[in-house]
């Protein structure tokens, strides 16, 4: 049976302007090409979640505008469940400037817009949705006032809850105590632990730093190295599958999402569903765009039989 996998996260047009190289302070660069596409992390991650095979809701907000009606399509175009999203009448639609350059490698200017007015109180009128899933995920590019009252109520559910602390910020500690499984990169990790990701000694204090703060399980992806993995009951590190990166654009986002897919609620094939969500990541850097580059579920597995 498929994993049923909510999202509270935002929504955001991406537009991505291709440059040679990222300019420097006070430079003026031409660009080689320009893109818009669905995007934001919320959005990328339940793509990634409802084409990896999960059944996927989402909750979020748009603008009345062009923008947002563009969104909420873009979703139900992979069947995700877009009920929960509410329009704001008075704020625009997210929206989201990248640059990338030739080596794959991007800057992202995020504009918050309607993304930053999800209220509790909306959260809270859909617990119907968020009681129906095995996970719910959240990340910071909406309140997290609403992430709270989001993962409280998935806890009064049983539902396990997955935080993505990105982009990194400072975290209201109660968060991480209804946060089942964290997953920041090296880079978040040691803004919310104080802690520098350097290696595996290093992620191990990780780890300790983020049970003593109430989050008993971690993820921490380090770019194409791979991913290193502390539960209760087990710790590793899984390596990434080596590919020639055209856009790490909704890399993040793409594992967390197939990793939802796949994942026990239990975490007990953590392993395996990492190996899974990696090799879905490895697919997703190979093309242009985010939600454009995210892979289905045949492709993952079809990737993993070459």
């Amino acid at each position: 049976m498929a994993n049923k996998v909510t999202v509270l996260g935002s929504l955001n047009v991406d537009t991505t302007l291709r440059v040679p190289r990222m300019p420097l302070p006070g430079e003026t660069l031409s660009t080689e090409n320009k893109s818009s596409a669905a995007g934001g992390k919320g959005a990328n991650q339940a793509v990634a979640a409802a084409r990896a095979g999960a059944e996927t809701r989402f909750i979020g907000k748009v603008g009345n505008d062009d923008a947002g009606r563009f969104m909420v399509e873009s979703l139900q175009e992979d069947k995700i469940d877009t009920s929960a999203i509410v329009t704001d009448k008075t704020v625009g639609t997210g929206s989201a400037f990248i640059l990338l350059d030739e080596e794959g490698q991007n800057s992202i200017l995020v504009y918050g817009g309607s993304n930053q007015q999800i209220k509790d109180a909306e959260v809270l009128a859909v617990e119907d949705d968020i009681a129906k899933a095995d996970f719910l995920i959240a990340q910071f590019e909406t309140p997290q006032a609403a992430t709270l009252a989001a993962f409280t109520v998935a806890k009064q559910h049983g539902v396990t809850t997955i935080l993505n602390p990105a982009p990194a910020a400072e975290i209201d500690p109660t968060i991480l105590k209804v946060t089942d499984l964290v997953v920041p990169n090296e880079t978040e990790s040691a803004v919310l632990t104080g802690i520098e990701v350097t290696d595996r000694a290093s992620m191990d204090a990780n780890a300790d730093k983020f049970r003593a703060m109430g989050a008993k399980n971690l993820i921490i992806t380090v770019g194409s190295k791979g991913a290193y993995y502390a539960t209760e009951k087990e710790s590793g590190f899984v390596p990434a599958f080596k590919v020639k990166a055209v856009d790490t654009t909704a890399a993040g986002d793409t594992f967390i999402g197939a990793l939802s897919s796949q994942l026990k609620s239990d975490l007990s094939n953590i392993e395996s569903a990492l190996t899974f969500a990696q090799r879905a990541s490895s697919l997703t850097v190979q093309g242009l765009g985010a939600m454009p580059s995210i892979p289905t579920y045949d492709e993952i597995i079809a990737a993993s039989k070459k």
